[in-house]
């Protein structure tokens, strides 16, 4: 019986711009789908927004069909206002695949660039450099989308071991 392809998610939270990619799994084979950015007047109202980022995150899910979504978890920023936004830009991130059916883990930056780049430090350029090597043809839509399909990379090489803890819970 052959194996299926699965289709991963990725996001990098913002919101201003909140970065995706698509990436299709089968067994170690890893291949490009789709990326780019859903952005949000930064004119508008907090709300107005959000709401914006629900519904073109919602606008991807619909497009692309994925079977799993990977967020990057926020860090910790020294404008608190800034970190609260972002927050809730993550918020939509997480709610919105989750709306769809979809199951969501969450990594931290750290473990992202690790897994991509082998250095938890990794800088954006690295990131994108890497990704670039790992989805060979890929033109990417900005550095937000390279930071989302660093996530869904880092997931599909992690998936399997969350699946496990799982199991044994």
């Amino acid at each position: 019986m052959a194996a299926q392809a699965i289709r991963i998610l990725g996001l990098d939270p913002g919101l201003r711009r909140t970065g995706w990619g698509v990436v299709e799994i089968m067994g170690s084979r890893l291949r490009h789908v789709a990326n780019g950015v859903v952005g949000s007047d930064g004119t508008d109202d907090l709300a107005r927004r959000l709401l914006a980022l629900h519904d073109g995150l919602g606008e991807v899910i619909a497009g692309f069909s994925p079977d799993e979504a990977a967020v990057e978890k926020t860090f910790v920023n020294k404008d608190p206002v800034a970190t609260l936004k972002l927050g809730q830009a993550r918020a939509i991130s997480l709610l919105v695949p989750a709306r769809a059916g979809l199951r969501v883990a969450e990594y931290a930056p750290n473990l992202v660039k690790k897994s991509v780049v082998g250095v938890g430090l990794a800088g954006k350029e690295q990131v994108q450099h890497m990704v670039r090597l790992l989805l060979p043809g890929v033109t990417l839509e900005g550095p937000d989308s390279a930071d989302a399909l660093a996530v869904a990379i880092c997931h599909a090489h992690h998936r399997g071991q969350r699946t496990l803890a799982e199991a044994v819970r």
